[in-house]
């Protein structure tokens, strides 16, 4: 059963930093190219950051670059999302996502708010 489980959301103030986790299981995680998406409120779902599988190249939206870092750690099937310098719009729910060829996984998604 494949699972993709997000952790480390939360409140934190403007400026602040968090690190969120994504657990994954029943698939085999080192395959697989890795991203983050949020969702704000009344927005679509937009892309965050990614990771590759061969060679952990990574790739970032604009409105994150210098301020997040994906990684991943294959030996414990867990891919992480540093975000620092934190501001109100980054508040939304972070989704986890795992990519191979025509295969797509979503974990549930963990709620990240940036607030004074």
């Amino acid at each position: 059963q494949v699972q993709l489980v997000e952790s480390g959301g939360g409140l934190v103030q403007p400026g602040g930093s968090l690190r969120l986790s994504c657990a994954a299981s029943g698939f085999t995680f080192s395959i697989y190219a890795m991203s983050w998406y949020r969702q704000a409120p009344g927005k679509e779902r937009e892309f965050v950051a990614t990771i590759s599988s061969v060679d952990s190249t990574t790739t970032y939206a604009d409105s994150v670059k210098g301020r997040f870092t994906i990684s991943r750690d294959n030996a414990k099937n867990t891919v992480y999302l540093q975000m620092d310098s934190l501001k109100p719009e980054d508040t939304a729910v972070y989704y986890c996502n795992a990519r191979w060829a025509t295969l797509r996984y979503w974990g549930q998604g963990t709620q990240v708010t940036v607030s004074s």
